[in-house]
């Protein structure tokens, strides 16, 4: 089981209390995945969450005639599978680890349970995980935007400048 002190040490969840730190340490346990093992598949119940500890992991989607695209790589302090907090509780994309992975899983019904009897833990909880969201919005966006912009202008950069 991790400590309190070994989550306050990823930035995600620095945002968190010494409580709500203990809360979410005794929601979870430590587990280790092999590259390429698969963690979610796409559609499949979703029960759980991880907090990467050490690795990454391709966030993936399915596309017809074309595979499991990559939507993301996530690294040390992201969370992983957030479908657990609204029914149907099913995996929308999935997850394959690229190279050794050391986690934090959490059993969803053990956080929904543990936010139902402290809101405080609750809604800090949500509001960490929102944010986390609102990132990954961000990055897929970003990624959107590259995928599709149109090939005959120049590429900007984030200085809005033309790159050589």
């Amino acid at each position: 089981m991790p400590t309190a002190d070994d989550l306050a040490d990823l930035p995600r969840t620095a945002v968190l209390s010494r409580s709500d730190l203990a809360v979410l340490a005794r929601a979870g346990h430590q587990v280790r995945f092999t590259a390429g093992s698969r963690l979610i598949e796409e559609g499949q119940r979703a029960d759980h969450c991880w907090l990467i500890i050490d690795g990454s992991v391709r966030l993936e989607a399915h596309v017809p005639g074309q595979g499991d695209i990559v939507i993301q790589t996530l690294g040390r302090g992201d969370f992983l599978g957030w479908s657990w907090l609204l029914p149907p509780r099913r995996w929308h994309f999935g997850a394959r680890a690229v190279d050794l992975v050391t986690a934090v899983e959490f059993d969803a019904d053990r956080l929904l349970t543990a936010a139902e009897a402290d809101s405080g833990f609750g809604y800090d909880m949500t509001r960490m995980l929102f944010e986390a969201l609102l990132e990954r919005l961000q990055s897929t966006r970003a990624r959107l935007l590259d995928l599709y912009r149109n090939p005959r202008e120049p590429d900007r950069g984030r200085t809005g400048r033309s790159l050589p």
